[in-house]
């Protein structure tokens, strides 16, 4: 998945990377469906270590436009977890309370413990994307908060979290279709809703909003993942791929009793 880590330092074009991309899983849908099933149940496993272990902190950031997969990427790829020591957090607009603080607040209340994965399902980066397109902050107080932003993540990297940020890139004909099944599909109609066509209208305003951000925070201890995430399939395949290599780098091991279990006898 290398292919797909925006390095330290490289200003990117966000136009550059293809949403329809299918190029690091050449043997097709079906072939990539086993091998996120095999990859799920590795996963499976490694957090079951993870949680054992008790030593390691992950935390997956996920960013995406509107209809850009958050919820499907969560539940295929962490479907078959045990959810004990995983936390899913969802951050919406701002309570009263939450806009008393600092934005960072809310975020630092959800950061993960020793043993844990927490997914934020979108994160601290609305406060330099949606404020930003939405000019509710300055350009000096969005570069403000890129600085801030990365100090946070390295107190974090350096407390022994490992940060991995995704954005999972849908194209605008793409974000279209998966509208359009919202309004045709009386099962999704509850996904709908309408105040996102207006947030369609600001694309190439989103656009540069994330090539600004993911080109000043993309860092050794946090990089930015660009996924492709027209394949539904393929995202997946790409984010579980990701998820199992890192927790695989950091060698973990089920800890070892602290008592001699052959002298046990259960009677």
């Amino acid at each position: 998945m290398d292919s797909y880590i925006v390095k330290p330092g490289k200003k990117i074009d966000i136009t550059d990377y293809d949403p329809d991309d299918e190029s690091q899983f050449s043997q097709g849908k079906q072939a990539g469906l086993e091998r996120l099933s095999e990859l799920t149940q590795k996963l499976d496993k490694l957090q079951e270590i993870l949680y054992a272990e008790h030593k390691h902190k992950i935390l997956v950031v996920l960013q995406a436009r509107d209809a850009g997969g958050k919820d499907g990427t969560i539940r295929a790829v962490l479907s078959g977890i045990n959810p004990q020591g995983v936390n899913i957090v969802s951050f919406k607009v701002p309570t009263a309370i939450e806009l008393d603080h600092d934005y960072l607040w809310r975020i630092h209340q959800h950061l993960p413990a020793k043993g844990e994965m927490v997914v934020f399902n979108r994160s601290h980066y609305e406060d330099v994307l949606v404020v930003r397109v939405h000019n509710l902050i300055t350009m000096d107080e969005c570069k403000r908060r890129y600085t801030q932003i990365k100090q946070f993540e390295q107190m974090q990297a350096e407390e022994g979290t490992t940060i991995l940020k995704l954005f999972l890139n849908v194209s605008k004909d793409e974000q279209k279709k998966r509208f359009q099944e919202r309004l045709d599909i009386p099962e999704k109609n509850w996904k709908f809703n309408p105040g996102d066509l207006s947030e369609r209208d600001l694309w190439p305003d989103y656009s540069k909003a994330y090539e600004d951000a993911i080109n000043e925070t993309s860092t050794s201890f946090s990089p930015w993942y660009i996924i492709p995430a027209n394949h539904n399939w393929y995202r997946n395949l790409c984010v579980a791929e990701i998820l199992v290599n890192t927790l695989e780098s950091l060698d973990m091991h089920y800890p070892v009793p602290t008592t001699d279990l052959s002298q046990v006898v259960i009677k």
